[in-house]
């Protein structure tokens, strides 16, 4: 059974860099064909697909963050990291890794999450508040 676990700081300030780490453990991030990705409940809104790293190593990003989201990984630690940068009060969300989808299509790379079952393991998530 694999299990996520996001961590990371809970207030980040204005304009900083916002990185959160999810350590995988049960199964390798670099499994064939496993996608690994972040996705952030801001407080009152649907969740929101932020972006994916593959198997590869390769990685998608919605639209709307692309300029200033990257997903790293450390294979050795079977971790991937998420970094999003100039971050404002409108970051403030609830973020959660979770493996899936089973694969990206459109659907990812518009910025949307697809269907909620394709994700079938998540982290518990984590509160981030952006705020000076």
């Amino acid at each position: 059974q694999v299990q996520l676990q996001e961590s990371g700081p809970g207030l980040v300030k204005p304009s900083q860099t916002l990185s959160l780490t999810c350590t995988v453990s049960g199964g390798s991030i670099t499994t064939n064909y496993y996608y690994w990705t972040w996705i952030r409940r801001p407080p009152g809104k649907e969740l929101e697909y932020m972006g994916t790293i593959s198997y590869g190593g390769r990685t998608y990003y919605s639209p709307s963050l692309r300029s200033r989201i990257s997903i790293s990984r450390d294979t050795s630690k079977n971790q991937f990291t998420l970094h999003l940068s100039s971050v404002t009060p409108e970051d403030t969300a609830e973020y959660f890794c979770a493996r899936g989808p089973r694969g990206i299509s459109t659907t990812h790379t518009m910025g949307n999450m697809g269907p909620l079952n394709e994700y079938d393991s998540w982290g518990q998530g984590t509160q981030v508040t952006v705020a000076s």
